[in-house]
């Protein structure tokens, strides 16, 4: 897999001390990276584990079992000067750097900080800026990102549990305001409660805000209490997927940082959402799930969906779609191939079966 024979059949043929993990896009697909801390950790030790991220995700992965250090690639939000980050990087001296998110600026980033060892991509043009490449075309969604990423270790002689998923580290202080929302929200230890969360930021196409709406009311009628979740921003959308509702359906937006988030979808039955980071952070924290994702090979269940057992995945008939049939989606029609009634019977199945094993399922409409 690289150019060079850098590896031994039992594990890397170098001891790194000072490891640097980069990932500076969204939530889900730092989660999804999460499980690279564990495996560099059983393999090195003794190393320095470090990850370079942007800050809005910074909250996920701080107390992460195994991680030493965090380096932020951006200040609220704007991305650091290129020199002010070269001269932070070269001082901290890193001899390995696996990059699962490749960008020409973080590579260039690397290699003139004096990064020793550096794991990337074979397919981009700058990936002469890595010095080992993994030959694996992303785009394709032919296996699942959390298996590309830990692709990167794997061909570089690492030893990977095979079954290793991505966790979340929840702090008591996370715990404790999960506990104050869901009195808040009025939510007792025997409430069935589920969380839809129907916003993606952008990340994939949408099953609709009338569909949630729906589902919300159905779920509410049938005894359960639902909960609303939304970033900041999303508050309109939050407010028409509840609207009109009684006190069984309730909302949280931006009332908790991602680690509340995460403690508070943890106390969750079942957590409903379009393919972004919340459901990923659902998957990893045990929560049973039901995904929504469109059929493009980029943003497909396939390449993006939930690592859980419990979960039910729901993906419209491409060759039933009109409007993207043959060539990407130009727009939500195909999703509202997913029937409410469909969904209701999954969430049915996965609360009932929470307390046990539960089956994995992929549903095709």
């Amino acid at each position: 897999m690289f150019p060079e024979n850098s590896t031994v059949a039992d594990g890397p043929a170098l001891k790194y001390k000072n490891i640097l993990i980069v990932r500076t896009d969204r939530i889900g697909d730092v989660v999804l990276t999460l499980p690279l801390v564990q495996v560099l950790r059983k393999n090195f030790p003794e190393a320095r584990i470090s990850f370079l991220i942007r800050s809005y995700t910074n909250d996920i992965v701080q107390g992460q079992p195994g991680l030493d250090d965090v380096v932020l690639y951006d200040r609220e939000g704007t991305q650091k000067p290129f020199l002010a980050m070269l001269f932070e990087l070269r001082h901290k001296k890193f001899d390995l750097a696996i990059v699962a998110y490749p960008r020409l600026r973080v590579a260039l980033l690397l290699r003139f900080s004096g990064v020793v060892t550096r794991i990337g991509t074979g397919y981009r043009w700058y990936s002469l800026l890595f010095n080992k490449r993994i030959y694996e075309h992303r785009k394709t969604g032919e296996r699942h990102e959390f298996e590309y990423n830990l692709s990167l270790l794997r061909g570089f002689g690492c030893h990977v549990d095979p079954a290793l998923k991505p966790s979340v580290a929840l702090s008591e202080a996370a715990l404790e305001s999960a506990a104050v929302e869901r009195k808040r929200l009025q939510l007792s230890s025997r409430d069935i409660v589920a969380i839809l969360h129907p916003g993606s930021g952008g990340s994939a196409r949408d099953w609709s805000a009338a569909n949630f709406r729906s589902l919300a009311f159905r779920l509410a009628n049938l005894g359960w209490k639902v909960v609303v979740t939304g970033a900041q921003g999303e508050e309109s959308l939050v407010r028409n997927v509840a609207n009109g509702s009684n006190r069984s359906i309730v909302t949280s937006v931006g009332k908790l940082s991602l680690r509340e988030l995460a403690a508070f979808i943890q106390t969750a039955d079942l957590f409903v959402s379009n393919s972004t980071g919340p459901l990923h952070i659902a998957a990893a924290v045990g929560t049973p799930v039901i995904g929504f994702y469109p059929p493009i090979p980029a943003c497909s269940f396939q390449r993006w969906g939930p690592v859980i057992d419990q979960k039910v995945v729901f993906a419209p008939d491409r060759e039933r779609c009109e409007l993207c049939k043959g060539r990407a989606c130009s727009g939500n029609f195909c999703m509202d191939q997913i029937a409410v009634d469909q969904v209701i019977d999954a969430a049915y199945r996965l609360v009932k079966k929470k307390s046990t094993k539960s089956s994995r399922a992929h549903v095709h409409i």
